[in-house]
Formats: C-alpha cells, sequence, structure tokens
C-alpha cells in the first residue's frame, strides 16, 4: 500500500500523545473523593434508564500488550471469592437505586468473562435478577476469550439472555501471537464463532490491533483474509496504546520492535480499505459494521454514542460499573471503583461503596463534552444546531478552537460547510486531533498520560 509525502508529513505532524475520548474529561482528570455521595446524586434522584458495566478481571495469562486492570491467576476458586463481594457491592448500591427504573443495557468485560465457570456465571446472572430489572428489548453483551471458551460458557451466558458477544483476534500470524503472548489458531476463532451463532447470539464483534511487533501489511493481509471467513458482524479495529509507563508488561514488546507510524499508518489503510470493499461500513474512529447494523443507522441518523465501551446506540443512559476499576456515568458525573481486590474487600467490609475517585461536571464540560462526542460520532459540527442545543453563539464560544482547525482544513483534513464543517476521509486518520481542538484541559504535547494519535 502506498504512502503519500503527504501522509508522512501530516503523521510527522500530528502524531502526538492524546486521548481517546471515551469519557469528557477523561479518566486522568477524575480527583479522589472521600465522601462519595455527591457522585450518586444521578442515582439518586435520576430517572434515566441504566446501563450496567461488570468487571470480571481474572486471566489465566497476560496478554503483553493489555492496557487492562486485569488478575493473573489459574485458581478459578477465586471466582467464587469475587462473586461474594460483587453480590456486597450490588446490596449497597441498591440502598440508592429508586424503585422502578429498568435496565436497557448490560456488558460484561475484563480480564476475561469467561475465565469463571458456567455454574459461577449463572450464579452471577442470579445475583443480578436479584438487584435488577430489564425492559424488554435490552442488550445484554460479553467479552470473551477463546483460547478458553466452551461450549457451557456460551450456554451459561446464554440462559442470562446475553445475545451479543465480542471476541479478540488482534493478529492471526503466529509469529506475532507468540511474540505478545497469545497464541490464538484460527481453528479457535471458528468454533467460538460457530457455537456462539449456535446459541442465538446475533450480533457478534471481532477486535484486531494494528502497530503489534513484527506486523506487515503483508502479514496483516493475511490476518484480514482469516477474520473476514469468519462474518462478524462488528469489527473494532485498534490503535495500539503503548503505554509501558502504565503497564509495564508493554516493555518486553520493545525486544521484537515497534513498527513507525508510518508503517501504523499502512495497516490502518489496509483495514479501512479491505473491510469496506467487503461491504462493512466505516464508523468513527476505530470501528466498522454491516449496513444493516444499528451503529450505521445510529450514525445515519446522528444518534450515535461513545462511551467507556466505545460506540453505542443507547443515549441518555446512567452507566452503573460494578467491580474492581469499573467506571459509572451519569448526565452531571462520573465515579470510578478502587483498581485492586484488597482495598474492594476493605470498602466492603466497612458498608462502604468501593468509589475512590469521581468527578463532578460543569455546564461547559458537558457542552465540550457533547461537541467531542457529535464529532467522533457524526464526523461533522453543526455550529447552528449546536447552538440552539446549548443556548450558545457556538462560532463566537469555540473561536480559539474553530482557529485552530484552520490548519486542519489547509491540510485536508476538514472541509468547512455552509452549516459548520465536515470530516474528510484522511482526516478520520487523524478524528482525535480534531476533537483536542476542543479540550480545555489538554496538556502540553509531551504529555505522556497517552497514546500517540497514530
Amino acid at each position: 500500500m502506498e504512502i503519500s509525502a503527504q501522509d508522512l508529513a501530516l503523521i510527522e505532524k500530528y502524531n502526538r500523545p492524546g486521548p481517546r475520548y471515551t469519557s469528557y474529561p477523561p479518566a486522568n482528570h477524575f480527583r479522589d473523593y472521600s465522601d462519595y455521595q455527591p457522585l450518586l446524586a444521578g442515582v439518586e434522584s435520576g430517572d434515566a434508564p441504566l446501563s450496567l458495566y461488570f468487571h470480571l478481571p481474572f486471566c489465566e495469562t497476560l496478554c503483553w500488550f493489555c492496557g487492562c486492570h486485569q488478575i493473573t491467576t489459574l485458581d478459578r476458586s477465586r471466582g467464587d471469592d469475587y462473586l461474594d463481594l460483587l453480590e456486597q457491592e450490588l446490596a449497597l448500591f441498591s440502598h440508592h437505586l429508586p424503585a422502578g427504573r429498568k435496565a436497557v443495557q448490560m456488558h460484561f468485560g475484563g480480564g476475561t468473562p469467561n475465565f469463571f465457570k458456567a455454574a459461577q456465571i449463572d450464579r452471577l446472572g442470579a445475583m443480578i435478577d436479584r438487584y435488577f430489572s430489564f425492559s424488554a428489548e435490552a442488550e445484554k453483551s460479553v467479552e470473551l476469550d477463546p483460547r478458553r471458551l466452551s461450549s457451557e460458557h456460551i450456554e451459561a451466558f446464554a440462559r442470562m439472555g446475553l445475545t451479543r458477544a465480542s471476541f479478540g483476534v488482534q493478529d492471526s500470524n503466529p509469529e506475532v501471537q507468540k511474540v505478545i503472548h497469545r497464541e490464538q489458531p484460527q481453528a479457535m476463532n471458528v468454533a467460538a464463532m460457530e457455537t456462539l451463532r449456535a446459541n442465538g447470539f446475533d450480533s457478534i464483534n471481532v477486535d484486531l490491533i494494528y502497530g503489534l511487533p513484527l506486523q506487515t501489511a503483508d502479514s496483516f493481509a493475511a490476518t484480514l483474509d482469516e477474520v473476514l471467513e469468519l462474518k462478524p458482524d462488528r469489527f473494532a479495529v485498534f490503535n495500539y496504546a503503548h503505554v509501558p509507563w502504565m503497564r509495564p508488561a508493554q516493555k518486553l514488546l520493545e525486544r521484537a520492535g515497534l513498527p513507525d507510524a508510518r508503517t501504523k499508518l499502512e495497516l490502518l489503510k489496509l483495514c479501512i480499505e479491505r473491510l469496506t470493499a467487503a461491504g462493512y461500513v466505516y464508523i468513527g474512529m476505530d470501528h466498522f459494521a454491516l449496513p444493516e447494523d444499528e451503529l450505521v443507522q445510529a450514525q445515519r441518523e446522528q444518534s450515535l454514542q461513545r462511551n467507556f465501551q466505545g460506540y453505542s446506540t443507547r443515549a441518555g443512559v446512567e452507566i452503573c460499573g460494578f467491580g474492581i476499576s469499573s467506571i459509572s456515568q451519569g448526565a452531571m458525573s462520573f465515579r470510578q471503583n478502587v483498581k485492586d481486590l484488597e482495598s474492594y474487600r476493605a470498602c466492603l467490609a466497612r458498608g462502604e461503596l468501593p468509589i475512590c475517585k469521581g468527578y463532578e461536571l460543569t455546564d461547559e464540560d458537558r457542552l465540550r463534552g457533547d461537541v467531542i462526542m457529535r464529532l467522533m460520532c457524526d464526523l461533522l459540527l453543526d455550529y447552528r444546531a449546536m447552538s440552539e442545543k446549548w443556548g450558545i453563539d457556538f462560532e463566537r464560544h469555540f473561536a480559539d478552537a474553530l482557529g485552530q482547525l484552520n490548519e486542519a482544513a489547509e491540510d485536508g483534513l476538514i472541509v468547512w460547510t455552509d452549516r459548520g464543517f465536515a470530516v474528510t476521509e484522511r482526516g478520520r486518520l487523524f478524528i482525535r486531533n480534531l476533537a483536542m481542538c476542543f479540550d480545555a484541559y489538554l496538556q502540553p504535547a509531551h504529555d505522556k498520560r497517552y497514546s500517540k494519535t497514530v
């Protein structure tokens, strides 16, 4: 695949650390809360439908690229202990939740949710049903690891009413898999897909990562050949975030050498070309979906959302996270649980919710968060619509941000329209940089709290 001189110049110019904007402000701006009561206002007095997230942190082995909060262990009995703690958290949380609020979403992430045995999954489902009721059309999903996945796991999640699943392939090349410490033959992926379909899972996402050691355009083209044979409903294609100062195991990848920004852009372009040629629609920053998928419809209707779980079709929900490190998000605040198991246990033993950090949103935060979300979901901004929605003069309020975008327009990343501006095909590759223009908290470009945008 050809990378032009202009592409190289743009990489050099725009490839700097920046947030992924799964929230605004990003989670590194959360502060410590000794009294978490203000963070629960939306739960206690709100009436928005609920979106439940359960963090199940255990993994048998550590993938060296991983940036998740996880606990590596082979001891399955730790699952029972964790469920004991999770039930305590749900019981405490139920005291703050008014009766009658239904959940419209539920997601299990990790870690590896299928670390838990089928009987433990059944126990978790019964526990959740004791404390929450769901709408008839609730969306229920889980992240899975095909390397440790059995039909019993899938059947247990199906008994809970789950119909959506996601699993990581990352890269199918055996040499890449060895270097990243995740060996996963294609036969495992095929078996996972077949068993999920046979158990009523009608929306399945496959994760890929570009920017891993030893990846080349040729090797990744072969990966795309294999994953397209799986015929998933969606793809999530992530830019590998190399942050070894936060995830020390990632330093192990440096021994094999990481691809440079030019190669990463080459891999991303390859993904876009191959997946769109196969009939998938390119959504936002890192997602692709079949034309009939509800994500595509939501983008067409400009109702697509972005949150800690990525792109979503459910607007106006109260996200309630449970388990270590989980993040909750309401209309007026964020809150985050403690990240280690012993702190989690100690909080619950004191009869306290395990909330350690949070953030109370100002009106300006909510405005800027909405602008960034609409830019990353709609790939355009309509000044008049945003002015009417927020009761502001958009162009005057964001004069500084729009001034920064003049350079992006000159570089062909956006085009001005009679209603505002739209992101070009080239601009999609730098969507994080465009969003950064509207970020009032962004630190100088040398700030290493974030991965690079390309």
